[in-house]
């Protein structure tokens, strides 16, 4: 299972949250984070002469038998790094490598709108490009950096019970 943190921020709240939101798969399953950093920006100039990067990274996407994606709201949409990864592993036309890969999308805002803008945009791309989004639990983590401890885990019991049942 791949997940996709949409922070490129070192030691983000999503990525502490994606460990805590890893812990909860079965032991069997196994969780491969995908790195999108180092993705140039995508260009149709780019269509039959890839950077490897790019090669790499669909390879990787194809290793994966469902999806989580964990992002940011920016703006009220999605990172635009992040949405840069959607594209290239989904281009050029007719090589869209995400195909019928299933897909959690979990959001986060630092505000009080818990990343649901970004969440809505998102399943906008990810209905074109053919991902069956999980519909429930919807997940929009809301102030949760004030739910986290210095070392990533999750410091209030109800929120623990509550996480515990995704």
């Amino acid at each position: 299972m791949g997940f996709i943190v949409g922070s490129l921020r070192q030691n983000s709240f999503l990525e502490r949250w994606a460990h805590n939101l890893e812990a909860l798969f079965p032991s069997e399953y196994e969780i491969e984070y995908l790195d999108f950093s180092n993705l140039p920006l995508y260009s149709e100039d780019y269509d039959g002469k890839e950077p490897q990067v790019y090669l790499d990274f669909r390879e990787a996407i194809k290793r994966q038998d469902a999806i989580v994606f964990i992002t940011p709201e920016y703006n009220r949409s999605i990172p635009g790094g992040f949405k840069n990864a959607i594209d290239v592993a989904s281009r050029p036309y007719g090589e869209n490598v995400w195909d019928g890969k299933p897909v959690l999308v979990v959001t986060h805002s630092i505000s009080d709108i818990s990343g649901a803008l970004a969440n809505h945009a998102l399943r906008q791309v990810l209905t074109f490009i053919n991902m069956p989004v999980l519909q429930q639990p919807e997940v929009y983590l809301s102030n949760s950096q004030k739910l986290l401890d210095d070392d990533g885990k999750i410091t209030n019991d109800e929120t623990k019970n509550f996480y515990s049942l995704l």
